[in-house]
């Protein structure tokens, strides 16, 4: 498989325990449509659903999918200040030095505030149950009179 950005073979290489095609050139890397959530996945145990939309919109490259060909497409990831690209065929993403390794800062980032949000989520609710409990409109009550 060939380096869309240099044009040279790539080499299979693991990293953040996900086996990717990496060009020892430009230090860039191929992963397949599944592997980008598997690496995700490393860090990020909410879920598929609580990850967000990864794609809301795209724009063509001069880069080409090293698997069929097409023209690969830039977006930004998740919303993130991190631009990738993608086969529309959804063969797989091309990412930059290092980027994979920005997917886990980004996604750990996501999981902490997500953690955050359950957390006061399941505080508002135990509030508002108290606050139909007959013992605080009892306690109210009380005050009031």
């Amino acid at each position: 498989m060939k380096c869309p950005q240099c044009n040279i073979e790539m080499t299979p290489k693991t990293r953040h325990r996900i086996n990717v095609n990496f060009c020892e050139a430009c230090k860039g890397m191929w992963l397949e449509h599944q592997e980008l959530d598997e690496l995700e996945d490393e860090v990020f145990d909410f879920g598929e659903h609580d990850k967000g939309t990864l794609i809301f919109s795209s724009t063509p490259t001069a880069a080409k999918c090293p698997e069929c060909n097409s023209i690969l497409r830039k977006f930004k990831y998740r919303l993130y200040d991190l631009e990738m690209e993608f086969c529309e065929n959804q063969h797989g993403y091309w990412l930059y030095e290092d980027e994979d390794t920005r997917v886990l800062e980004l996604m750990k980032q996501e999981e902490t505030r997500l953690k955050k949000n359950v957390k006061a989520e399941d505080k508002w609710a135990a509030m508002v149950r108290h606050m139909h409990s007959s013992s605080f409109f009892g306690n109210l009550r009380d005050r009031l009179r």
